[in-house]
């Protein structure tokens, strides 16, 4: 397990050494001392100790355009649910597919949760975050202390639906490299899966 100095364990954290002194003092940061009296720090430990302002995140999100009164209901009932809770909080949106890795808002989402700025994530259900590979941000949030709270742990209504689209966006992908070929069979193929997301 790594050790740190006290200038070292400043730097990581983006703190000064009075901050490291203050968290010593309210118990948050607990370090070792060297045979000499030298702190050092834990840098697990370290990682796991929440900036000032750190606050409460809901994360909203829909597959497509013609899903927004779908994402305003998303916003509010995790505004209500924060508010009931006394919690200071912000929302993050995203427009996109629970494919896609790279919306803009995720994004935001994951640099926050590693620069220890999120004290938990409120989600309506859990698919808002990912179709496929949230449990890697909820081993993310486990990492760095954030708590994840899933106010509706059974499927989404428009679950099906939002599968449909993802399907369809994934044949979108691949039917431009298939097409590029200029195969009639190819073509015909990807009309025929297109047929068959369309039915789900």
């Amino acid at each position: 397990m790594s050790k740190l100095t006290r200038s070292e364990a400043a730097k990581i954290k983006g703190v000064s050494v009075s901050t490291l002194r203050r968290w010593e003092a309210e118990g948050k940061l607990t370090p070792e001392r060297t045979l000499n009296g030298h702190r050092r720090y834990n840098l697990a430990q370290l990682l796991g100790i929440k900036s000032d302002n750190a606050i409460t995140i809901g994360y909203a999100r829909v597959s497509s355009h013609d899903q927004k009164s779908d994402l305003e209901t998303q916003k509010q009932v995790l505004e209500l649910f924060c508010a009931q809770h006394g919690w200071q909080y912000q929302v993050i949106e995203d427009l996109g597919s629970g494919l896609n890795y790279s919306k803009r808002g995720l994004q935001r989402l994951i640099r926050m949760i590693t620069d220890n700025q999120v004290e938990r994530l409120v989600l309506t259900h859990k698919d808002r975050l990912l179709r496929f590979g949230s449990e890697l941000i909820f081993s993310l949030c486990e990492h760095f202390g954030t708590e994840v709270v899933i106010i509706n742990r059974t499927e989404d209504a428009s679950y099906e639906e939002d599968l449909a689209k993802d399907v369809l966006e994934i044949i979108t992908v691949f039917s431009a490299r298939l097409y590029g070929s200029r195969s009639h069979k190819n073509k015909k193929v990807v009309e025929e899966l297109r047929e068959i997301a369309q039915k789900l």
